[in-house]
């Protein structure tokens, strides 16, 4: 199972939010492209990252800092945050990106997936972020009546490359992940499922490495590696 480190930009700066919340940050770096390299020293393979801003206001808004890291890090990066256009998601991919995480326009404009998947064979990924099984979209702020199972279903035979799913409760809460929820996505699709939120220990890496089963084949962690209580080398170690 891979341990993927997650790099959330806002204004800059590497952040992470509780649940989300835009006015729930802490700072954890000045430096994103430094924070990158940090976790590719310690062996992550992919390093996940988020333009905050972006998510929200729908288009590009950290371009300088991603850039940046791309420029500093030989693993492969995936980016996500106001990929809207299937010029956005050419343009990062030109710059050296491996794959495109796409969210809100997955229900907006499902066609766009499926198309940007066409034009881009194995680089588009899509991200299902849920609060108790309900797809939010527009960097979290909206809720929508769609549920996360039937979201995945959608995009079962275009050529998605992987499924990043969140708990949005669970999200930089360091509360353990929802192995339950996590399953039974990944027991809905043949994608490949990465899970997201709420871990903080490695023990929470053991609980999910038997999905790996029913094909859950990474973890995305942000503020457990931030905050120490999880070791990006120990967790590698553990999952291999």
């Amino acid at each position: 199972m891979l341990i993927i480190p997650a790099v959330d930009i806002k204004n800059g700066k590497c952040v992470r939010l509780f649940q989300g919340r835009l006015d729930s940050e802490t700072v954890f770096s000045d430096d994103p492209a430094a924070m990158a390299k940090r976790w590719e020293n310690e062996g992550a393979e992919i390093i996940h990252v988020i333009d905050l801003d972006g998510a929200v206001e729908k288009s590009p808004k950290n371009l300088n800092s991603i850039e940046r890291i791309i420029e500093s890090v030989e693993a492969y990066i995936q980016v996500g945050g106001g990929i809207r256009t299937e010029k956005t998601a050419k343009m990062y991919l030109d710059l050296g990106v491996k794959r495109v995480i796409i969210g809100t326009e997955a229900i907006k404009n499902p066609n766009f997936v499926k198309d940007a998947c066409k034009a881009f064979p194995d680089q588009i990924v899509v991200g299902i972020d849920a609060r108790d099984g309900l797809v939010a979209i527009e960097g979290w702020t909206e809720t929508t009546r769609i549920k996360d199972v039937d979201l995945a279903r959608r995009f079962e035979d275009c050529g998605v490359a992987a499924i990043n799913f969140t708990d949005i409760h669970r999200d930089g809460m360091e509360t353990g992940p929802n192995i339950e929820a996590t399953r039974r996505i990944a027991e809905a699709v043949s994608i490949p499922v990465v899970a997201s939120g709420g871990v903080s220990t490695i023990e929470d890496i053991k609980k999910l490495m038997p999905l790996e089963a029913v094909g859950v084949v990474g973890v995305i962690t942000g503020r457990a590696l931030y905050s120490g209580s999880l070791s990006l080398k120990e967790a590698i170690e553990v999952s291999n």
